[in-house]
């Protein structure tokens, strides 16, 4: 199921990829080495899961999506759900801390 997702988030713009690829990583890993090897080994999705893995790292491109990502998302809650002053507050800080996480990830180490 997350290998799906995982996919479907590769082709349609607001969907996560990343997030499903590193969760099917983790259950390969301990159900199916020949699988988590072929998503390691992936062209496209492989250097992020192992950047992951071995630093807990994401790339800059990948830092600027996720905050685009995430203002793109208050804002639509914002508009859409037009929410109490403390329900704001409570999912704006709740956002910012996600934001501040993904922003203080180290950036890939250079093969």
């Amino acid at each position: 199921m997350f290998v799906t997702l995982g996919f479907i988030g590769a082709l349609l713009p607001l969907m996560p990829t990343t997030i499903f690829l590193i969760l099917v990583t983790g259950c390969f890993a301990r159900s199916s080495r020949r699988l988590e090897a072929w998503l390691l080994r992936h062209p496209r999705f492989g250097p992020t899961l192992r950047a992951w893995r071995e630093d807990g790292a994401i790339g800059a491109r990948a830092k600027g999506m996720a905050c685009a990502g995430i203002v793109l998302g208050y804002a639509l809650f914002w508009w859409g759900a037009r929410p109490t002053l403390l329900l704001d507050l409570v999912v704006g800080l709740g956002l910012v801390e996600c934001a501040a996480f993904i922003i203080s990830r180290p950036a890939p180490r250079r093969p």
